[in-house]
């Protein structure tokens, strides 16, 4: 199959696919299990109005974003002639398109392929209708967007990974593998002095612009964490705690919810532990690096923290697909498990969401599934990372190295 043929043949997988999940979003089609899409006709537009009114939710618990969340929340203003809900489809649509457009133009140049693509044609309708009924994807694209204009413009990637991390926080994180040197400098610096002047902008422009931050500092164990499995199986054996709607999420409450959440956050803390001796030590950054850190730094706070919702999955599969889109990432593995884990979380929802709330054998099953299947990915992930910057673990036979920034030379790591 030719580059061409393959990249056609993603173009209407991706357009059959994705008609479907626009049909599942208005309803034309009815998926079991509850309505995800009450989070954009009720919850995001009921922002959007007070949004409009010139101020931030600061008095709803359950506004838990960044400043630049606003955006996204009014964005369906762009489409008037569509109501709310439509209007926010359509525009993840596009959004999803765009990625699928980035990553099948990144494929085309040499030492890349269209592995990327497939992933994300695939990843997106594993989660099912929330893949479009949360801005999730927007933030994606923003992610992608990032990291392949980095590999030849740093401060592009610094500038757009501070409007994701103004958007949702953990697009922060995917300067965690820039080259030492220059690079960093510039990606680093720009993502600073962007990140500074849009966040001066927001708290000028209305008040509540840094809510968010004593939101989400009260959260607890969320039902489909890590951490919640302690929970689905000591429930087995008698515990007395229950499950309620708890700042804008199903958690844990009862005995001994509060150490888990502390015991989560200290995974958290070993996980940022682990990637600063990473960078510490590292001294072969590969063009494929940046991506490859990006999603192995991502994938471990996202599997260790107290909340783990569906629309996450999200952001591991656009960061995956950009490491598949160099022949040379070692991701191949983690990215594949990463497929299965989403295809398993709409499983758990919205299809079998009642059965992880009772923490019965289904619900305890896809839980342990799924979580398994992160967890298996973040170990393979971080040991495959090491080994190609920490321990120069030699290239595959008859491969050439990837090359310096993309361009020029292909006889050097980039940065070593």
């Amino acid at each position: 199959m030719t580059g061409s043929t393959g990249a056609r043949l993603a173009l209407v997988v991706w357009a059959l696919t994705r008609v479907a999940l626009l049909l599942c979003a208005t309803k034309v089609i009815t998926m079991p299990g509850p309505d995800v899409t009450i989070d954009v006709s009720v919850i995001y537009h009921g922002w959007s109005e007070v949004l409009k009114a010139g101020t931030y939710p600061q008095s709803d618990v359950t506004w838990q974003y960044p400043p630049l969340a606003a955006l996204a929340v009014l964005s369906p203003a762009l489409l008037p002639f569509l109501d709310y809900a439509s209007a926010f489809f359509v525009l993840a649509f596009l959004c999803d398109g765009l990625v699928l457009g980035l990553l099948l133009y990144a494929g085309r140049r040499t030492g890349r392929w269209a592995a990327g693509a497939w992933v994300w044609v695939a990843g997106v309708p594993l989660l099912g209708t929330t893949a479009y009924a949360r801005y999730d994807v927007m933030v994606a694209a923003v992610a992608v967007a990032a990291l392949l204009a980095g590999v030849r413009h740093p401060r592009v990637l610094g500038v757009l990974a501070a409007v994701g991390a103004l958007l949702k926080v953990w697009p922060t994180l995917i300067l965690a593998g820039t080259a030492r040197g220059s690079q960093t400098r510039r990606a680093w610096t720009a993502a600073a002095v962007a990140a500074a002047g849009l966040l001066v902008v927001c708290t000028v422009a209305m008040p509540g612009a840094l809510a968010f931050l004593g939101f989400q500092r009260d959260r607890g164990t969320e039902v489909e964490s890590l951490g919640a499995l302690v929970f689905h199986v000591w429930r087995q054996f008698g515990w007395q705690g229950r499950v309620e709607l708890h700042y804008g999420s199903l958690e844990f409450l009862g005995p001994h919810v509060p150490l888990v959440s502390t015991l989560a956050v200290g995974l958290s803390v070993v996980a940022f532990g682990w990637l600063l001796v990473w960078r510490l030590r590292a001294h072969d950054f590969w063009v494929n690096t940046p991506a490859d850190a990006a999603f192995t730094a991502v994938l471990l706070f996202t599997t260790t923290s107290r909340v783990i919702s569906p629309q996450y999955m999200l952001w591991l599969v656009g960061l995956a697909a950009v490491c598949l889109v160099f022949r040379d990432s070692r991701i191949g593995l983690p990215a594949v498990l990463v497929l299965f884990a989403t295809g398993i979380t709409q499983l758990e929802f919205p299809l079998g969401f009642v059965h992880v709330v009772t923490s019965d054998a289904t619900g305890v099953t896809l839980m342990f599934l799924r979580n398994g299947l992160l967890v298996a990915a973040i170990l393979i992930a971080c040991r495959q990372l090491w080994r190609q910057t920490v321990s120069g673990l030699p290239r595959k036979a008859g491969r050439p190295p990837a090359a310096r920034s993309g361009v020029g030379r292909g006889a050097e790591p980039v940065g070593s």
